[in-house]
């Protein structure tokens, strides 16, 4: 995509079919060495829209918001910010006590500009949709490296669970976080409720971990969790938890991309600075997204697996 967030002014007016929307701020550095600027981020989610829109289209979006850039104080907002334009989608969600909160959905370029422009650098979408608010359709494991542990750690105990899910019938796919990590992620049927999908991933965390001792933890303190461990995190998958999105640019000094690869790729020993918001265009164009299977019908059924789980308690 040619350049379309203009670079010499702070303020421009973006049309999107029947939207228009204001993006301010323009030449502001989000990040300093490289130079990059909230124009310039922008330009990256114009640029990758089409590949990111389809994953997180009809959930629920958590705003992380950068209002100095990526080396600056942060804050969470999940209720959508008023006034905002009429043409923004919200998903209400009741938080009990009777308290609503309206959530951003980001279905379309116009949305995801508006968010972005919030100072929004990473995306965090729910794991369920809209419709069926506490019925997900991913269950996922985050591992991450604890002290004295590497990247080189974190492929290999990607490998790992891989191969526990599979011999479990669990097709998943992996993608790096951007920041320090992997997500590994199993698309599954809607039907068991987040705290079933939270429950099963703890019993295969733990799973994992006594069986590999001293590489993987499912240690909640990290106080206990043994030095060069890595952390096989099932907490995320608890209800109204997120993690960042497919595609997201994350607050690195860097400015590296959450970017899914394959199991070669971390075989071959890929490395989280191999995918920045500056060649995260060009690969997608060689590559297209990885993820696209993962968007279909072919989801794995946590049936047997919830019942067991209500048998036992």
């Amino acid at each position: 995509m040619p350049r379309v967030i203009p670079t010499d002014r702070d303020t421009a007016f973006f049309k999107i079919d029947d939207q228009t929307i204001t993006l301010t701020n323009l030449r502001k550095p989000f990040w300093n060495d490289p130079l990059i600027t909230k124009g310039d981020l922008i330009q990256y989610y114009c640029e990758i829209s089409e590949w990111l829109l389809p994953h997180v289209q009809d959930r629920p979006m958590v705003m992380k918001r950068y209002p100095d850039g990526a080396a600056g104080d942060f804050f969470f907002m999940k209720q959508s910010p008023s006034p905002r334009p009429e043409w923004i989608r919200t998903c209400p969600i009741d938080h009990g006590d009777g308290k609503i909160v309206d959530y951003p959905v980001v279905d379309d370029l116009a949305t995801l500009l508006w968010i972005i422009n919030l100072g929004c650098i990473d995306l965090n979408p729910w794991y369920s949709r809209c419709d069926e608010i506490d019925l997900p359709d991913w269950l996922h494991f985050d591992l991450d490296p604890g002290p004295g542990a590497g990247f080189d750690a974190v492929r290999d105990a990607a490998l790992i669970v891989r191969e526990t899910l599979d011999s479990l019938g669990m097709q998943c796919s992996a993608k790096t976080t951007g920041s320090r990590g992997v997500h590994v992620y199993v698309p599954i049927k809607r039907g068991p409720t987040q705290k079933e999908v939270w429950a099963i991933a703890k019993t295969v965390a733990f799973h994992l971990a006594s069986s590999h001792r001293g590489k993987l933890t499912a240690e909640y303190s990290k106080k206990k969790r043994p030095d060069g461990s890595i952390v096989v995190d099932y907490n995320q998958n608890a209800w109204g938890q997120t993690l960042a999105s497919i595609y997201s640019v994350r607050p690195t000094p860097a400015a590296t991309v959450s970017m899914p690869v394959s199991w070669e790729e971390i075989e071959a020993g890929i490395e989280i600075e191999d995918f920045t918001l500056s060649n995260a265009q060009g690969r997608l164009m060689e590559t297209g997204d990885l993820w696209e299977p993962l968007l279909g019908k072919k989801r794995f059924d946590l049936g047997k697996f919830v019942e067991e789980l209500r048998s036992s308690g």
